[in-house]
């Protein structure tokens, strides 16, 4: 049973998956409000540790004080999971049981809005993960030329006027805040619905602007580095093109033979070395939904090392 205050997008279904199990050596990528670490730690007890990764210090500063009960069983690494590969095993945590990666904005991030990820209030239009370097939102909008702006609404957002919308900023910048950004877009699409018509383009530049997907490939493949016999990796993403690229990666590893298709006989030895989990992506349930809305468009998926 969770004891946290902060119950995190799909608490019980990860758990249930990962599973964590006493003593074992475990690491939770993104730390964000620390709800999943809790319950790692929780279930290693009595000396399970658990290694944990964020560029956040805001959000270090306050999961440490949230998990503070469970004392040296827990290690703060400020850095992005991405580094986990070099990191990991400087603090004795290689051959894990288990790794944990959030891929999603955690609440406190959207709901100040001194971090401009959100349009509903307003704030700078900032959007980093790591507030001490690194390009801006703002910087990025204010100047990137109109192809490279519509490239990224495009290709991060998916979104349909990805070019009237850069050929908007560009004729109107500078932009400052959130909430002058979005009405600007609203009103440049005129686009009716449950969804702002900003949506999108606030998840393209976050994106872009901490360069998620680099950093979700660079991750998950040292993250299945670190695991040992027996470890499971599981990845909780919240945008298609994550989850697309975690679908892709889980399903080849776990194929017995990856020689191309081309070849007429088998040269890699026909043994695969990971095994799916999860066939198909576990999703929030209705009563999950209803409490957090923002669990509707997650997707989890589990993978294990033999």
């Amino acid at each position: 049973m969770n004891t946290f205050n902060h119950i995190p997008v799909l608490f019980d279904e990860v758990l249930a998956l990962l599973p964590p199990k006493a003593n074992g050596r475990y690491i939770d990528g993104t730390l964000g409000a620390g709800g999943h670490t809790a319950g790692l730690l929780q279930q290693s007890a009595p000396s399970g540790r658990v290694l944990v990764f964020d560029k956040d210090a805001e959000a270090i500063a306050f999961a440490k004080q949230q998990l503070e009960p469970f004392g040296e069983r827990v290690t703060y690494v400020h850095a992005s999971y991405a580094e986990m590969g070099q990191l990991a095993p400087a603090h004795g945590f290689t051959e894990v049981a288990g790794i944990l990666l959030d891929l999603g904005l955690s609440s406190r991030q959207l709901d100040d809005p001194q971090r401009g990820f959100s349009f509903m209030k307003e704030g700078p239009l900032d959007m980093r993960f790591d507030t001490s370097q690194g390009e801006t939102a703002a910087d990025l909008i204010n100047n990137l030329d109109e192809a490279a702006l519509a490239n990224i609404f495009w290709r991060y957002g998916e979104e349909k006027s990805s070019r009237k919308i850069a050929r908007m900023m560009v004729a109107e910048r500078p932009f400052a805040t959130t909430t002058q950004l979005a009405d600007r877009i609203a009103a440049t699409v005129h686009r009716r619905g449950r969804i702002h018509p900003a949506t999108q383009v606030f998840q393209a530049l976050r994106i872009a602007v901490n360069r998620e997907l680099e950093t979700v490939e660079t991750g998950v493949l040292a993250a299945l580095e670190l695991l040992g016999q027996n470890g499971r990796l599981a990845v909780i993403s919240f945008h298609s093109l994550e989850d697309r690229f975690v679908k892709q990666t889980f399903r080849q590893l776990s194929q017995a033979c990856t020689c191309p298709p081309d070849q007429p006989i088998c040269t890699c030895g026909g043994q695969a070395k990971f095994r799916l989990i999860t066939r198909k992506a576990v999703q929030a349930s209705a009563e999950e939904i209803a409490q957090n809305s923002r669990s509707r468009s997650a997707r989890l998926r589990v993978i294990e090392k033999k």
